[in-house]
């Protein structure tokens, strides 16, 4: 497996960490995720380490709590081999402090993520989606106390705007509160918004990707294509709704040419996805999920090997998009894009 760089931190992640969105799945999204109980998630937790993936990334939200508390029973006794990473902020309830990011909320959070997960400290803490209600401030100030009494060590955020992160920097930077450090975001060959903004601010702040949703969704594993219906145990039929969009043309050209470079590779649609957000710029880690051992060792084939400069173009081309305003100048326009060289890997 190999390391890398979280952003500009001195903390090392695995190229592909592991969701653990699947364990204890309740209610309409995350019961169709997957339904991993304890002597299961033990299971794939071996199978990461013996394949050294040592990240595992949950959330408050996942399961109100129940996947933390799975999770932190599957790495019991094996707490210094493992790096935990976990989210909050979103709504664990209806109550006017049981969402964001303020102070009350995020101590509270985090010694509850801290008992379900079982540990005395957690090594990435996220904010799960940008607060505007409370002074970023304060958020920072709280993250501070949290890192100075060792209960945190690293701090990041997901599902950021560019001018959220920069903001949180440059106040961080100000008082000499924690970075951030990783940018959990949606990234994929269908859906590669990432690169427009926070991406080439990635690159210049020192903020590393975790990627979620690395295969669109689920519409990559290779049995959604084109003039076929859905499988019947996708588990789009419930959670269509709750992910990103994709346009089902472009979706199928992609797929045409993952479909080409199997063939070409011997690899399986789902690996060659993969292995394509390893190839680009500020990408740390790649999250993987898995329901099952099948799925997971599946996954794990995606690294070890590398798609050559030809079938990175084809992907490249495939999965292109005019950029929004106001980036499309800067790609489609010759006097914008000597003004801004344009970020290795990022555009086609």
């Amino acid at each position: 497996m190999e390391f890398r760089r979280l952003g500009g931190s001195g903390l090392m992640v695995p190229a592909l960490s592991f969701g653990a969105g699947t364990f204890a799945g309740q209610g309409p999204l995350f019961g169709a995720w997957g339904q991993t109980d304890a002597d299961e998630a033990r299971r794939l937790v071996d199978i990461c380490l013996d394949a050294g993936v040592t990240m595992f990334d949950t959330a408050d939200v996942y399961s109100n709590g129940a996947s933390e508390e799975v999770l932190g029973q599957a790495v019991a006794g094996r707490r210094d081999r493992v790096i935990l990473s976990t989210k909050t902020s979103l709504p664990m309830g209806d109550g006017p402090d049981q969402a964001g990011s303020s102070r009350s909320r995020l101590i509270r959070a985090c010694e509850e993520a801290l008992r379900r997960l079982g540990t005395d400290y957690i090594d990435l803490f996220q904010l799960h989606a940008f607060d505007a209600g409370t002074p970023i401030e304060e958020v920072l100030s709280t993250l501070d106390d949290l890192v100075r009494t060792g209960k945190v060590r690293y701090v990041g955020v997901s599902n950021f705007s560019g001018w959220q992160v920069m903001k949180s920097l440059s106040v961080a930077e100000k008082y000499g509160y924690p970075r951030y450090v990783a940018h959990q975001v949606y990234y994929s060959l269908v859906g590669r918004d990432y690169e427009w903004e926070l991406m080439p601010l990635g690159l210049d702040q020192g903020v590393g990707a975790l990627v979620w949703s690395p295969l669109g969704w689920g519409r990559l594993t290779g049995k959604i294509r084109r003039g076929q219906p859905l499988p019947a145990r996708s588990r789009l039929h419930e959670t269509a709704d709750f992910g990103p969009p994709v346009d089902d043309e472009r979706l199928f050209g992609v797929v045409d040419v993952l479909d080409e470079l199997a063939e070409e590779t011997g690899k399986a649609v789902p690996q060659i996805a993969l292995n394509w957000l390893l190839r680009r710029p500020t990408v740390a880690s790649v999250i993987v999920g898995a329901r099952n051992e099948a799925q997971l060792r599946q996954n794990l084939g995606a690294v070890g090997w590398t798609l050559t400069s030809d079938q990175l173009a084809r992907l490249d081309a495939a999965s292109a998009l005019t950029a929004p305003y106001p980036y499309f100048p800067y790609q489609r326009q010759e006097g914008f894009a000597r003004l801004s060289p344009p970020v290795t890997g990022a555009s086609s």
